[in-house]
């Protein structure tokens, strides 16, 4: 059984932040898709035009690297104009102390 620092290790946190726009979703699920990569949970609203999305993955079937993975969503973001933020759960939750 695993335990619960490997689940963590095997996961990260997405988090997109921006104007409100048709696509977005669709192409952060589609990169994800490309990397086998699956959605555990999702949350987004809009408030007064700006979207907001979090995102919980797991990375345990990803192909390619987290290095490959974090370049291609920091260049999705420059391409939507979108803030996309890429963290490992352990990170996130150190950070923010969760």
């Amino acid at each position: 059984m695993p335990q619960s620092d490997d689940i963590q290790r095997d996961r990260a946190i997405i988090t997109v932040l921006g104007s409100d726009r048709s696509g977005i979703v669709a192409a952060v699920a589609g990169l994800l898709s490309q990397h086998e990569i699956n959605i555990l949970d999702i949350s987004q609203t809009i408030l007064q035009g700006i979207f907001t999305m979090t995102m919980l993955v797991d990375l345990s079937g990803m192909t390619g690297t987290f290095a490959e993975l974090k370049s291609q969503v920091d260049t999705l973001s420059e391409r939507l104009g979108v803030q996309i933020t890429l963290q490992r759960e352990e990170v996130f939750r150190f950070m923010y102390r969760l």
